[in-house]
């Protein structure tokens, strides 16, 4: 594009895999990606990914529309299977040939819809097809489970036995990951978890993300939301047309962040921070 400087600043070049953002060190690395490429025909959707996630990590995928996050997280999901590259999953090479495979494995994902049935109750939900007894349903045993998993996230929920229609953005999304956690995963795929909830909604929902992953869990978050990325992710991957653009800690500038995103440095960004500066400099 004329006009536009397509260079990256170096932070965004920078690999770091061994420490949170607290800068304490990651004890196990849960998922390996290796030259993961994703082609739909002629359409090449991702191109040689490499990804890191550890144990107990919080790690947000972010970049524009079509950068290729959605087609990433599918392949994680084994809803895709990729054109090349390597999956490892707590050290051992594996193939995510479906669904239920991922599953299997220790993968759970809470896609952007939730896949709740409203006129079911919180318990329904949370064990739809996973029914104890499905012959003859042990309600009594779901419902400790359910609430066990509730209280462990510290939900606010009010009753179990309510229909999940009756309950906030936030609610639904409890449940939502509550249901995620019923297989004991090692690795939760979230993709906008936050999106279209209010303030206090979205807060309720950042601080459950926190749970998850002081449960030791390794967390991928997908968001457009860049104050909710920085609220919990110990760091930030950047895609840009399907390929790798940069490793940033949660503390990097919005304009480092936006040139990663945008693959340009000169933007509304950058020069608002330019003439902030410039305003300094005169004072």
């Amino acid at each position: 594009m004329p006009g536009c400087d397509t260079t990256l600043p170096e932070e965004s070049t920078v690999r770091m895999t061994n420490t949170r953002q607290d800068g304490s060190p990651i004890a196990e690395t849960v998922l390996s990606l290796r030259g993961i490429s994703k082609n739909f025909g002629a359409i090449s959707a991702l191109t040689g990914i490499d990804l890191d996630i550890g144990a107990g990590e919080v790690v947000a995928l972010v970049g524009d529309n079509g950068a290729g996050k959605s087609t990433l997280v599918k392949i994680l999901a084994g809803v895709h299977r990729p054109s090349a590259g390597t999956i490892a999953f707590r050290g051992k090479d594996v193939t995510l040939s479906d669904p239920s495979a991922a599953l299997a494995l220790g993968i759970a994902t809470v896609f952007q819809d939730l896949a709740l049935c409203d006129n079911l109750d919180v318990v329904a939900n949370i064990f739809l097809g996973k029914e104890l007894q499905p012959l003859r349903l042990d309600e009594v045993s779901m419902e400790l489970r359910a609430w066990k998993l509730l209280n462990e996230l510290s939900a606010r929920i009010p009753s179990v036995r309510v229909a999940v229609a009756s309950l906030s953005g936030g609610q639904r999304q409890t449940v939502a990951i509550a249901r995620s956690l019923l297989l004991e995963p090692r690795l939760i795929l979230l993709d906008e978890p936050t999106a279209a909830l209010g303030v206090a909604q979205t807060a309720e929902v950042l601080d459950l993300i926190e749970r998850v992953r002081d449960r030791g869990l390794g967390v991928i978050m997908i968001s457009h939301n860049m104050a909710d990325v920085r609220a919990v992710a110990d760091r930030i991957v950047v895609l840009r047309l399907g390929r790798n653009n940069g490793v940033f800690h949660a503390d990097a500038s919005d304009h480092d962040l936006i040139a990663a995103i945008t693959g340009a440095s000169d933007n509304s960004v950058s020069r608002r921070s330019g003439r902030r500066q410039a305003g300094q400099t005169l004072s």
